[in-house]
């Protein structure tokens, strides 16, 4: 026996076990190559490393590379959903010559049967034919096969539109099981007591049913309802070579949670009547020698009923989640292993079935009773050392969703169990059972969609799944730890560059690039989202696994005054992201409102005014120059650049000229002095201001009242204007720097910016501060100001980046 315990980070968060799995000799096998479709998820990991410890080379026919890298020798990419292509491929790897020969053909993963005995045909490989395959993967035709054959089958229509619904309700007898024909596991197979019933779940069905829900159903989504059949529900695990069962194992299956047919757990041997044991074998072996069946490991389910035995549906693979180890442990036999001998063509021999076992074993699946997150999960270590588990696998982790029908067909894991007999068996699961504690909080749906009553069960499912499917990831993001912080999904919001926007939007792409860049070289896994295409963006930000967003100033139909919109749909989306919200966004994007804020909080701004027409008086108080500028922008527009006036005529030229694009007005006093940037990184009394930059502007004849230049933003620079730049100040008085320090984050604050931040402060002669500009989401270029300043602290661009995430995050701790 072996004993191990590891923390898997690719899925499988918890794995003991405690089942022989070293292969018995692997005799023939080491040097055969094997080509094996579809790596599946991590729970498919058993296979690889059985295959690898027998010695047997693998070539992986995937449409990626993915966590099972470490055991594919070669890897042939294709779309597994394309047969054509994945054939193809496979030619083209042959052709090459460099990669030996492939001595057999395997799946393990349910949706690619088909796909194999394609392969199969196309490469004369050891197998089951397509013409066999087809009419057992598709459950109408096995059905009809069944009744065509004298093997007993339900009444049962394939359900094209609610007309056959109507024809079902009147030749069927209820109860009804209605199921895809072409699905796996549980998934969409629900059982109706009433005519109603049939039509809601019809209907539920029809809405919902796609390959991107249930990966099994890409090869159609056809629907079929048959009568349900009571009766004992049992698994045969099977070898046939050469048309002869080599090895059956017999697994009874604990009682399913209806109407979902969820299921529970199992046992292994069976405990049914030796009679009916025989009878199911001799039913399977029928329907197989009918189908015609010669070569494979199938996983064959059935129920023994009053009236005999009755096929449910046949798996032309192993049978998945734990019928290996049931296997392996009970009886000594190594589907693995024997399913890649029959592949390859070698000879196995008869292995004797229904002798004495060497164990008797038990197991559970890890159930919710709701959808919800899983808030608790504690296993006693005493279990790591108990030779009674046999197998302990769990797929969750705290803070992660788990779904149930109808909202999904998730379980945590499943624990197996052994002893000297199946009472034994069972007492020993029940004891350990008492050391596994987990919880799952519930979904409150009536929170999140309003108090309206559930007419059916599956109201509000796809509105439910997909609710809590958000909020588990601001849970994962709770939980994460400085250490984990390499470990997040980063999504790059940004347009696509469009030259007839201006400067200030052709920077945008280069920002874009340079995170991506930066983060990729970090470590991180990032994806880029185009916000030009904003239908797709949406589809894509909401199927991604991104943890949080850089969201680069991306603009919806590329209008600058939609910027906030952009924030505001990532709210929508319950998808977090660094910087500021839509608010912080708008009234920071309107400099009347800006100022009227600053004002009433005491934060000095210039003296001012606003106009929305040219008839609008303007202040007389204000003192010539005057800075005059458009209160919003908006790219829609012909641009029209902030102009400083002398005289009563020139400020109302300058007033008519933005009021003729429909914008609203500032007017300010200029402020003849030294300009301060200063950036803010951090939230509430964690925030906290870089070295400061310091902007003299040198005397010159032609520009007497120089303005800082939008362009300057990324990269710096002012126009033709002299200047003087010093990163930090030189020779400036410390009460003034904290002068300045102070009303830029106390401005901060009150604009209610987060995470980081540029405020530009303008010094009169008398050392007096104001407040001009509060930009709450300045570029991330890595040569505009922000990188300038981190970089006076010692940090690099990706350091500020990294920074700016880990605020982020600490920000959706709170």
């Amino acid at each position: 026996m072996c004993t191990h315990f590891c923390q898997l980070s690719l899925g499988c968060i918890v794995h003991i076990s405690h089942v022989e799995n070293k292969p018995s000799n692997g005799a023939g096998l080491p040097g055969k190559t094997i080509l094996l479709v579809n790596t599946g998820s991590i729970k498919k990991r058993i296979v690889l490393q059985q295959l690898k410890k027998l010695g047997v080379c693998i070539i992986v026919l995937n449409k990626e590379k993915n966590w099972a890298q470490s055991y594919a020798d070669h890897w042939i990419l294709a779309d597994t959903t394309n047969a054509k292509e994945s054939i193809h491929a496979i030619r083209d790897f042959i052709k090459d010559g460099s990669n030996g020969k492939i001595d057999g053909v395997l799946t393990f993963w349910e949706d690619d049967v088909l796909l194999t005995s394609k392969i199969i045909d196309a490469f004369n490989f050891i197998g089951i034919p397509f013409s066999v395959a087809q009419k057992i993967r598709n459950k109408f035709l096995f059905r009809k096969f069944c009744g065509e054959h004298g093997i007993r089958a339900p009444h049962h229509l394939l359900l094209k539109s609610r007309d056959d619904c109507a024809a079902a309700i009147e030749q069927c007898s209820f109860p009804l099981v209605i199921k895809p024909v072409y699905g796996a596991s549980s998934a969409y197979v629900i059982k109706v007591q009433t005519p109603d019933e049939l039509i809601t779940t019809y209907d539920y069905i029809r809405k919902n049913i796609s390959a991107e829900t249930e990966s099994a159903l890409s090869n159609g989504l056809d629907i079929l309802v048959e009568e349900y059949i009571d009766g004992e529900e049992v698994d045969i695990d099977i070898l046939l070579q050469n048309g002869k069962i080599k090895f059956y194992s017999l697994t009874d299956n604990f009682q399913t949670r209806e109407p979902f047919f969820v299921e529970t757990g199992d046992a292994i041997p069976s405990s049914l009547p030796p009679l009916d044991q025989r009878a199911l074998i001799e039913c399977a072996e029928e329907t197989l020698e009918k189908l015609g069946i010669q070569n494979g490991c199938v996983h064959f389910e059935a129920k023994s009923t009053r009236s005999g035995p009755v096929p449910i549906e046949i798996n032309l693979r192993m049978g998945g989640d734990q019928v290996y180890s049931y296997v392996k442990g009970v009886w000594g036999v190594d589907l693995i292993e024997q399913a890649a001998k029959i592949a390859c063509g070698m000879y196995i021999k008869s292995i004797p079935s229904l002798g004495r076992p060497h164990r008797y074993m038990v197991g559970r699946y890890f159930l919710s009773e709701e959808s919800g997150i899983l808030s608790r999960l504690d296993i006693s270590d005493t279990i790591k050392k108990d030779l009674r588990v046999e197998d302990l696998a769990l797929y969750k982790k705290v803070g992660d969703p788990v779904l149930v029908p109808p909202e999904g067909y998730e379980y945590l894991g499943w624990i197996t169990v052994s002893g000297d007999n199946p009472i034994d068996a069972q007492d020993n699961l029940s004891a350990i059972m008492k050391q596994v504690h987990y919880e799952v909080a519930k979904f409150n749906r009536d929170s999140a969609i309003g108090r309206t009553s559930r007419k059916t069960r599956f109201a509000a499912a796809s509105i439910t799944k997909d609710l809590l499917l958000r909020a588990a990831k601001r849970e994962t993001m709770k939980r994460l730890s400085r250490e984990d912080i390499h470990n997040v999904q980063i999504g790059i919001l940004h347009n696509t560059p469009n030259e007839l926007l201006g400067a200030s939007n052709q920077e945008l792409s280069p920002t874009a690039h340079a995170l991506e860049e930066t983060l990729s070289r970090r470590g991180y896994t990032v994806r880029m989202f185009d916000c030009s295409t904003l239908q797709t963006t949406c589809s894509a930000l909401l199927a991604s696994d991104v943890n949080l967003i850089l969201n680069v100033r991306a603009r919806i139909a590329q209008s600058r005054s939609l910027e906030l919109h952009t924030a505001a749909l990532l709210d929508m989306l319950d998808i977090p992201y660094a910087g500021p919200d839509p608010l912080a966004l708008g009234v920071c994007a309107d400099a009347i409102h800006t100022k009227k804020l600053l004002n009433y909080h005491g934060i000095p701004t210039p003296r001012w005014d606003y106009a929305y027409t040219d008839a609008d008086p303007i202040n007389e108080d204000l003192h010539f120059p005057l800075v005059v500028k458009p209160a919003l922008h908006d790219d829609t527009r012909d641009p029209v650049s902030p102009a400083v006036v002398s005289d009563p005529e020139t400020l109302k030229s300058a007033i008519a000229a933005i009021v003729a694009q429909e914008l609203p007005v500032c007017i300010e006093e200029y402020i003849d002095g030294d300009e301060y940037h200063v950036i803010i990184l951090g939230n509430d009394t964690d925030a906290r201001v870089l070295p400061l930059t310091r902007i003299i502007f040198s005397p010159h004849p032609e520009v007497p009242w120089p303005l800082y230049s939008h362009t300057m933003n990324t990269p710096e620079r002012i126009d033709d204007t002299p200047t003087i730049i010093h990163r930090p100040p030189k020779n400036i008085p410390k009460k003034l720097e904290s002068l300045i320090t102070e009303i830029a984050l106390d401005a901060y604050n009150i604009l209610e910016c987060r995470d980081y931040a540029h405020i530009k402060i303008r010094v009169d002669k008398d050392q007096n501060p104001t407040v001009i500009r509060v930009n709450p989401a300045p570029l991330l270029h890595p040569d505009g100001c922000l990188a300038h300043s981190a970089l006076l602290l010692g940090m690099h661009y990706g350091d500020l980046v990294e920074e700016i995430i880990r605020v982020a995050l600490e920000r959706y701790k709170e």
